[in-house]
Parts: C-alpha cells; structure tokens; sequence
C-alpha cells in the first residue's frame, strides 16, 4: 500500500520510460494521459530523464491507475538484446517502498512493468511484466491514446471543466485583456503569448478569494496560494510570475496601472513566457476591484535541464572568480536535489529536514551517492537561476557552501508549487 504523497519510479538504463493514466475502464479520457519523452507532464505526473514524478492524489479528475512503461531507447531494439529493467518506487524521505525485475524479455520491444491503482480510496502496487512486439504506439492505442502520424501535432491541453470557454476552446478573455497584453509585447519585441484556460481558472478563483477577504495576498485565511491553485488547475509551471492587484477597473487600466513601474511590468516583456491568466473579481462590500493575473511556461524536461545548467554556471562563475575549481555535474547528486525540491513543493515544508527527519546526506546515499562530504542549499520565491544564485553569494552560509574548496560535485534541483511558487536545491559532494 502506498501513500498519497509524492512517488519517484525509476528504471535505469537504456530504456525510454512512460506512464499512462487511466480510468476504471482502464482507458486514456483524453491523448494528455500519455506521459511520454514528447509529452513530460500531466496533473499529478512528470517524466524526468529515467524517473517518473507520481502524485496519486493530484492526478486528473476520474484517473484511477497510472501504467509504468518501458520501450528502448534505441526504437526497434528487442528489449531482449538490453539489460533486464530494474524498476524502484521510492516514497517521501527516500525510504525504498519497492524494488521490481521481471522475467528478462525476448522479442517484445514494450513492457508493461507496473500500475499504482486505487482501490477503496487507498494507493496500491501491482507488478505486471506484460510484454508488446508492437512498438510503444501499439500500446498506446490499446489503452486509448489517438497516435498521431509523424509530423502531426499533438493536440493542445484540454481547458479545465470548471473553466470559461468559448466554442473554439480558448479561455474568455474579458474586455480584450490578450490584445492588450500582446499589443505591449510586439511593441517590446516579445513574442505573443498565450491565454491559457487553466491559468485562468486558477487566478480566477484567487481573484474571487481575496474579493471575498477584502484584501491582497499570494495566500487564503486557509493556507492555499495561487500556485496551490495552478496545480490544482493542472497547468505544470517552469516559469511562474504573478500580478496580485487591486483597484483599476478595466483590463486597459490594469495594464497601464502595471506599465507605470518597470519591475511590474516586467512579465509583459518577458520573452520566456509563453502562457498568461487572469482572473477578476470585485469586493462584495467595498465594490473593490481585485485582480490576478498569472505568467508562466510551462514545464518540459529539457527545460528544467536549462535552468539547472543555468544555476550549476552561475554557481561556477563565482567560484572561478575565487580562484576555485568549478563543480562537476552528478547525476546521483542532481537525482536527490531534485527529489527534495519536489518534495517540499509536494508536502508544503521548507526545511533541510524532511518531516519524517532525513538529512542531506541521507536524501544523497538514498540517491546513490558515495561522496565523502555533503552540503545543501536552498531557497524558496526566487524567479530566474542569477536571482536564486545572487541570494545564496548574498548569505554567508550559503556563500560558504558554493566557495568550499574540498566540494567537487554538485546536483541541482528545482520545483514549482506550494507557498512560495518556487523551490531550489543545491547539493555539493566532496571526492
């Protein structure tokens, strides 16, 4: 039996790992189901390298199963020429929960190794070792997933169903609000964003939530934050950047409200951002208008890859310009930053212990790591890699940390959600 927490399942090696999320007819609702190299995230599952992200209790709405799927790296390779797939399912703490090897394969190149299903409200396990000679798509259709032919596109995610939605599908865009916000961007040279529905079902109930409170603020009387919201939403963040307003009354006169000052509107030039939402509400007594408006990029694997080697340059930076060595990336090291960053996102704690206790070095030797010496650093609401870097030079323990000079290696980790939006880890291991 498993928790309702955050699950990291591995398989090392030379496979190309996937997860499939279904319902009680063991069917996709939609192709967004299939996690896959090209499709990273879903509510509630992220696909990293050789692990799978799993939070069973944020998955889709209907979802009761998710399918752990291996293919070879190398398409058309018979999994039988590779070696046998180890996979491990690790909970919170980096406390092992399972370890699974099936019968080594022949001729199939898909295997089926696992499904966590729910069953009387509880998260269970269930090793299958179920074999495909047909190829990953082959799989896919079988559980319901609409393939497209090479070239195609995948079709974009499916708007929220407690979002406002005109025929076509895109989000209700009140008073002209992206014409706006893409008329600044085209005169700044940025590229045109986005409106997305999910963000915008996110930020408007934030907007509602403080129109019924009567005041501004990232976080409801109850604890839940806008970017609480978002993931409940199911829009996955790389990048996140947030208006919390109050008093103009139209989206003209919020944006020129924003364009007064260049660090609020910051986000309208920001060429990274490739969604936006928002959401408007006014005060039951005052007649207060308050707004939030929400830009983000959504998360993709090779991105997070980007900030990490961002944050691992920056950090290098400093040391050269000590006179020291730079640190060398480990992918143990990066394996158990990661999982902590993603962690504090998953159980809403901001600490270098866990709640059930663990230690860097504990999260490092569950990762693999056999380092001499640990360090860890890290910080919550800092937006860009040269912000949270700036931060760390800017404290003395953590500038001690990035100058030590016995620290040989270094993994970096990065997550979006909870309070503070974002979470950033930096683990140093000594040869």
């Amino acid at each position: 039996m498993l928790n309702d927490g955050v699950l990291w399942i591995r398989v090392p090696g030379p496979f190309d790992l996937s997860v499939l999320i279904t319902g009680e007819d063991g069917r996709v609702a939609w192709d967004g189901d299939f996690v896959f190299f090209n499709q990273p995230t879903a509510p509630g599952a992220r696909l990293h390298g050789d692990t799978i992200t799993l939070r069973p209790g944020q998955l889709r709405r209907g979802a009761s199963r998710a399918t752990v799927v291996i293919s070879p790296a190398d398409p058309g390779t018979p999994l039988g020429r590779l070696p046998a797939p180890t996979m491990t399912i690790t909970g919170v703490g980096g406390l092992q929960a399972i370890r699974f090897t099936p019968p080594r394969p022949t001729q199939e190149t898909v295997l089926l190794l696992a499904e966590i299903y729910r069953h009387n409200n509880r998260w269970k396990v269930r090793a299958l070792g179920q074999g495909y000679a047909e190829g990953l798509a082959g799989v896919a259709r079988d559980f319901g997933v609409d393939v497209a032919d090479d070239g195609e596109q995948s079709p974009p995610p499916p708007p929220s169903p407690s979002s406002v939605t005109s025929p076509a599908g895109a989000a209700h865009d009140p008073d002209g609000f992206l014409g706006l916000v893409n008329g600044v961007r085209s005169r700044t040279g940025a590229p045109a964003v986005a409106l997305d529905a999910r963000l915008s079902t996110a930020a408007r109930a934030h907007a509602d939530a403080m129109a019924a409170q009567g005041s501004l603020g990232l976080e409801s009387p109850d604890g839940t934050s806008v970017f609480h919201r978002i993931a409940t939403a199911g829009y996955s963040c790389l990048t996140i950047a947030e208006h919390i307003v109050s008093g103009p009354r139209t989206a003209a006169e919020f944006v020129d409200y924003c364009l007064e000052d260049g660090e609020r509107g910051a986000p309208f030039r920001d060429g990274s951002v490739a969604h936006v939402g928002m959401g408007r509400a006014i005060g039951g007594r005052s007649g207060e208008v308050f707004w939030t408006v929400l830009w983000a990029r959504p998360f993709t694997a090779a991105g997070l890859a980007r900030t990490a080697d961002a944050v691992r340059a920056l950090t290098n930076a400093e040391r050269a310009a000590a006179g020291l060595p730079p640190l060398a990336p480990d992918p143990n090291l990066t394996v158990a930053a990661q999982r902590h960053s993603e962690d504090m996102v998953a159980r809403d704690f901001y600490s270098h212990t866990a709640p059930e206790g663990s230690q860097p070095w504990d999260r490092a030797a569950a990762a693999g790591c056999r380092h001499r010496g640990i360090g860890e650093n890290i910080a919550c609401g800092q937006r860009t890699p040269s912000e949270v870097v700036r931060g760390w030079m800017n404290s003395p323990g953590h500038r001690a940390n990035i100058l030590k000079p016995e620290f040989s290696h270094i993994g970096i980790g990065y997550a979006t959600g909870s309070r503070a939006g974002t979470y950033w880890t930096q683990l140093f291991g000594s040869v």
